[in-house]
């Protein structure tokens, strides 16, 4: 039977947070409803769990937000200063690029992970939670996050 992460090794984990894989609504952008989720969460608890703070507006969000050309801070911004899912997507409209490249994006998203560095970085990450036996079934960020978080057996 394969492994299973040991429960706590990456720490507290957020099984209310989206799929790596479920699109953006309006955009298509994969990662952008996590990213979203991750800022809905702060503005309701004050701050995320330390295993998500750490690589919050960093990572898989910052690299999105690169692809955007705009700044971590600014979706942040609109999600603690917005009254309504609709008051968001308004704001995210009026601030992101006219073409936002989802194709692109999310080729780019589903790759992270399978350069000899991030094979690396995945083998790493799966030893500390005590399956290395799963480096052949986990082959990028995205599926490493979705094992984390229970979406893969």
């Amino acid at each position: 039977m394969p492994s299973k992460p040991i429960p706590g090794s990456s720490g507290e984990v957020l099984t209310c947070l989206p799929s790596a894989y479920v699109p953006h609504s309006a955009t298509g952008l994969l990662h952008l409803p996590r990213f979203l989720a991750k800022c809905h969460y702060v503005k309701q608890h004050g701050a995320l769990p330390a295993s998500y703070a750490k690589n919050f507006k960093r990572g898989m969000d910052r690299f999105l937000c690169l692809h955007l050309g705009i700044e971590p801070t600014a979706v942040e911004k609109i999600v603690l200063e917005s009254a309504s899912d609709d008051e968001i997507e308004a704001k995210l409209k009026t601030l992101f690029p006219a073409d936002v490249r989802a194709a692109k994006w999310n080729r780019d998203y589903v790759q992270k992970g399978v350069t000899p560095a991030g094979r690396e970085f995945l083998k790493e990450a799966l030893n500390n939670m005590g399956c290395t036996d799963r480096i052949e079934q986990i082959i990028s960020v995205a599926d490493l996050i979705e094992f984390d978080e229970g979406r893969i057996d």
